[in-house]
């Protein structure tokens, strides 16, 4: 698996709730476990000579967000990779926020086995959403831009 792509796992399980992630992948699986930061300091911590009384616990009510519904047409990832806005380091992006884009016109790179591959907008409108970062690995099919 690609260093680059394995640091951001890393970096996703470490910013998000998930405490564990597993992936398979035909060169072989990777499994990332979020250490519990109170059961690291409690290894530290010596145990008070007598235990204070504790309360019995609450119920906790959870709040589930729904995730905002994406309106516009999904530009997705023929392919993993490294995800490049423009074609050359410090260039003008090939599309972006407010862009007009036309079916067939190249919006950005993606970078394979060191050949850069430039994906094309399959369908004519307006970006509206760019969702991914500059230099990001995205994975086959991965959402890349929203077009209206």
């Amino acid at each position: 698996m690609d260093l680059r792509k394995l640091k951001t796992l890393i970096d996703l399980v470490s910013e998000s709730n998930i405490s564990e992630l597993e992936i398979t992948e035909a060169e072989g699986k990777v499994r990332i476990v979020k250490a519990d930061p109170r059961a690291a300091m409690a290894s530290h911590v010596p145990a008070p000579a007598v235990a204070p009384p504790l309360a019995p616990a609450q119920p906790v009510a959870l709040a589930v967000a729904e995730a905002p519904v994406e309106t516009g047409h999904v530009v997705k990832s023929p392919m993993v990779g490294t995800f490049y806005r423009a074609a050359s380091p410090g260039g003008k992006p090939l599309a972006d926020i407010g862009s007009e884009v036309k079916e067939g016109e190249a919006i950005c790179i993606i970078e394979a086995m060191k050949i850069m591959n430039e994906i094309e907008a399959d369908k004519t409108g307006k970006v509206t959403r760019v969702l991914c970062e500059n230099g990001q690995a995205v994975e086959f099919g991965q959402p890349l831009f929203i077009v209206e």
